[in-house]
């Protein structure tokens, strides 16, 4: 009986998902919702998603614009965004708050793509461990004579060659990851 993969596939999936859902929150000198995803605010004594309490909208390349549904909540709102480490100036109008985006440095760029390396590293890290997990359970299943040696092998080599695949992906994702921010 040969190990079934079809587990720790979806492992690999949802952390390969992990992996671009973080890196979509890396700001590469355009407007993009997306990086305001990890910071919250207190609304109402609960930490809540900015694009929870206000319409996200990006009005140009280079400008978002905040328009919370609660007026009451653009000062917690404006905080939040200067506390944060995206080095963004809000500019709060009493009504709406304008997020610009500034061209980045070559240096912000060098820093950008050895923080995208770091996190493809973690992700591939990530996705071996799923493989020793997979080749783990081989091994027990082996003990206990639910399969042969033969089955083992061709186990370990299923779970190798989908290691492969995902990992190659992790290098594609951070490549054109990379290409974005120096393109700018």
């Amino acid at each position: 009986m040969k190990l079934d993969n079809k587990e720790y596939e979806e492992k690999m999936k949802k952390t390969l998902a992990a992996y671009e859902s973080k890196l979509a929150t890396i700001r590469v000198g355009r407007a993009n919702p997306a990086v305001l995803d990890k910071i919250t605010i207190d609304y109402y004594g609960a930490p809540t998603a900015i694009n929870q309490v206000a319409q996200l909208s990006i009005t140009d390349a280079r400008t978002m614009v905040i328009q919370p549904w609660d007026a009451s909540q653009l000062k917690s709102i404006e905080r939040a965004i200067l506390a944060s480490d995206l080095g963004l100036q809000p500019q709060n109008d009493g009504k709406v708050i304008r997020l610009n985006f500034p061209q980045l440095t070559e240096e912000r760029r060098r820093e950008l793509t050895k923080q995208t390396a770091k996190m493809g590293e973690d992700t591939k890290v990530a996705v071996r461990n799923i493989r020793r997990e997979a080749n783990e359970k081989c091994k027990e299943m082996k003990k206990k004579s639910e399969m042969t040696e033969d089955e083992q092998k061709a186990s370990e080599k299923s779970v190798q060659e989908l290691t492969d695949k995902y990992i190659k992906e992790v290098d594609v994702i951070t490549a054109k990851k990379d290409k974005e921010i120096m393109a700018l």
